[in-house]
């Protein structure tokens, strides 16, 4: 843990996402909604209340966002933290940054000892806890590039030890913030349904339900569903990066009917997920709760699989949870997912066909030989049990 505190005041080299981060947390500092208007429109065409806005300092980051014309996707956890950060050091990016990272650290503190918590608890040795905390994406993506999924992980980690306790409401609660952080731990809804027996997963779902409803509030208007939905819808059909299915079924697509399918192929693989994450949940016999976190490590792999962009950060979680699995292929892809940096040399983030095949060859390998060395190994057991009777 104390290895991290050498990137405190670092700038991130490798993702030029905190900008954004910056400009929500001023906007939100100043009590004006991120998801009111897109950074273009906020300067291009001022509401009335901009005066009380911080605008040399907005007009200095307009030209470092990656994306001025997209309204902004972060929820009302990251928005806080970024406000808070923005209030504490409103002109020093330096000082911004030490903030997050603090609250980071305080996030990778918190996951360390829920894992020394779990891991034994579902049994587990608590060592493999070094797997995540060591793990080269973890360190650079949540200390050197202070993406928040660091902060998920410790939620989704809390959630689980207090469902472990039987403390169902505070566990619903921290489920809200993890889904308050980022939106990806919904796509666990279908798993919890099948470990909760309906009157306790009609609490769980209740008490979620009204987190959400506390932690969206602040930030509500009546803008604010429709934007955050046309950044999504944009994150479906126009962004693509690092994608594996995707980019197969892409390029096949244009070879039978000479169109870019980018528009349709999209959404209907965010609806394959969506019903991939049932289908998982409806295997039979009802989960333990121990084996949550494999199941939902399957959900968010197929999920990653079938997306559209796949960033190395978003991997994060998959890492925590492989904690929690005899499966390793997430770690390795943890691992080959960094030759997607490669696009950064050029300017217009070009990709390498070569290494993207590398990635997600290797991945594929090694995911099948766990497949099928598990298969055999079940197999012999069968036979050993058969020989016996």
């Amino acid at each position: 843990m104390l290895f991290r505190l050498l990137w405190l005041p670092a700038t991130p080299a490798l993702s030029d996402d905190f900008y954004r981060f910056r400009w929500d947390g001023l906007l939100v500092s100043h009590a004006h909604s991120p998801f009111a208007e897109t950074p273009r429109q906020l300067l291009s065409s001022p509401p009335a209340e901009v005066a009380a806005l911080p605008l040399p300092e907005l007009r200095r980051l307009l030209p470092q966002l990656n994306s001025p014309a997209y309204y902004s996707v972060y929820p009302p956890v990251c928005q806080a933290l970024y406000g808070a950060a923005a209030k504490a050091f409103p002109t020093s990016q330096t000082g911004f940054l030490v903030v997050v990272r603090l609250a980071l650290l305080v996030a990778d503190a918190g996951t360390a000892a829920l894992l020394l918590w779990l891991l034994p608890l579902a049994g587990w040795p608590a060592r493999r806890a070094l797997v995540y905390l060591l793990h080269p994406l973890v360190v650079v993506e949540i200390a050197g590039n202070v993406h928040m999924e660091g902060v998920v992980v410790c939620f989704l980690l809390l959630a689980g030890a207090l469902l472990a306790r039987r403390r169902l409401r505070l566990a619903a609660g921290a489920f809200a913030l993890a889904v308050a952080t980022k939106l990806l731990p919904l796509l666990a809804l279908p798993l919890l349904a099948r470990c909760l027996c309906p009157r306790r997963l009609g609490q769980f779902v209740g008490v979620l339900a009204g987190s959400l409803l506390v932690l969206f509030l602040p930030l509500f208007s009546g803008r604010l569903f429709l934007h955050i939905g046309l950044s999504l819808d944009l994150y479906f059909q126009r962004f693509e990066f690092n994608a594996s299915v995707f980019y197969v079924l892409l390029a096949v697509g244009k070879w039978l009917t000479g169109h870019d399918l980018v528009g349709g192929l999209g959404p209907l693989l965010g609806l394959g997920t969506a019903c991939l994450a049932f289908w998982l949940a409806q295997q039979p016999g009802r989960p333990a709760l121990a084996a949550l976190p494999h199941w939902l490590l399957l959900t968010l792999s197929g999920y990653f699989a079938l997306a559209t962009t796949v960033h190395p950060w978003y991997l994060v979680p998959l890492v925590a949870l492989s904690c929690f699995s005899p499966l390793r292929y997430a770690r390795v892809w943890a691992g080959l997912v960094v030759l997607s940096y490669s696009a950064y040399r050029t300017p217009a983030y070009t990709e390498s066909g070569l290494l993207l095949t590398l990635e997600y060859g290797l991945v594929l390998a090694w995911a099948l030989g766990e497949y099928y060395l598990g298969y055999a190994q079940r197999g012999r057991a069968s036979a050993g049990l058969v020989h016996g009777v």
